[in-house]
């Protein structure tokens, strides 16, 4: 049980879905009629048909809220976090998406769930960012945060990318791919899990890297160090690569240009209502199956 306590509340909700208002009308009645005081980002108050609550940007969310609630899929809590970390603000997500690891409340208890959150019964995770930096002539060109992973990939282009892969400043290999994913422990049950790599515990202190459709057999998903400096050198190639952080709009790279990667300095706090289990979450999003007879002492 932690002892903090959620006064003033934010609600995001992702845009074009009627289920998303829904779910956000009946949140901010309970919340208003608990004595919460309920504040709405700019882009989710024109979501709603009557709106009297007090409005914010996304920017100011973090200063004036104690909690932030996302209500969507795991896209939504990720656009949320990276506006959200520097400030500490704690995020809890309700699923009105698809898969949803980030967003575990589902809508048919919302209201459970969040009164628990708000009467203190909680566990909160930190979740690391990765902070990514485009340099071109020794220059900073472009930088993005991204919660789940940074991507290097060929754009429409059907032909492979050139480039060489730096650890710490150590050498480790130059690869033809269509690119390259550096993912965190959350990022790695996202794009990372499609292209081949590990799950990690949202526990670890780690980034994998991993190759997509590399031209050698042999080449495999690499996990460093949380801490490492991960720099990519794009090779010469007959195409411009680009770089996303967290599915952003992608920066066309030039032949010379370095992508630096490393942790972000503010982490996540990210809220779970009592009984989340992450290997629960695995065996409900990802369709691991039912237990085998025999393991139900150790459920």
């Amino acid at each position: 049980m932690s002892k903090e306590t959620f006064r003033n509340v934010g609600l995001v909700g992702r845009p074009g879905k009627a289920s998303v208002v829904q779910t956000l009308e009946v949140l901010e009645k309970y919340l208003i009629d608990t004595g919460v005081k309920v504040i709405y980002d700019e882009d989710t108050a024109r979501l709603m048909p009557s709106m009297s609550q007090q409005v914010c940007s996304r920017a100011l969310m973090g200063e004036v809220c104690d909690l932030v609630i996302v209500v969507g899929g795991d896209g939504s809590l990720l656009h949320a976090a990276r506006a959200l970390a520097r400030h500490k603000t704690p995020v809890l997500g309700v699923n009105r998406g698809r898969l949803g690891f980030l967003t575990d409340i589902s809508p048919n208890e919302l209201i459970p769930k969040v009164a628990e959150v708000l009467a203190g019964h909680y566990t909160i995770d930190h979740r690391f960012l990765l902070n990514m930096e485009v340099r071109s002539n020794g220059n900073p060109a472009h930088e993005a945060l991204a919660l789940n992973d940074v991507v290097l990939y060929a754009g429409k282009s059907v032909h492979m990318i050139d480039f060489e892969l730096y650890v710490e400043g150590e050498f480790v290999y130059r690869q033809q791919s269509d690119g390259l994913i550096v993912a965190t422990p959350t990022g790695s049950t996202a794009y990372a899990l499609s292209g081949g790599g590990p799950i990690m515990h949202p526990k670890l202190d780690a980034i994998v890297a991993v190759p997509m459709h590399p031209h050698t057999l042999s080449s495999r998903p690499i996990v460093v160090d949380g801490n490492s400096e991960i720099k990519i050198r794009i090779l010469e190639t007959r195409i411009r690569p680009m770089v996303s952080a967290d599915g952003q709009t992608g920066v066309s790279l030039n032949p010379g240009d370095w992508v630096y990667i490393k942790k972000h300095p503010f982490k996540l706090r990210l809220i779970h209502p009592p009984g989340f289990d992450f290997y629960a979450a695995c065996r409900t999003k990802l369709g691991w199956g039912n237990p085998i007879r025999g393991d139900e002492e150790h459920e």
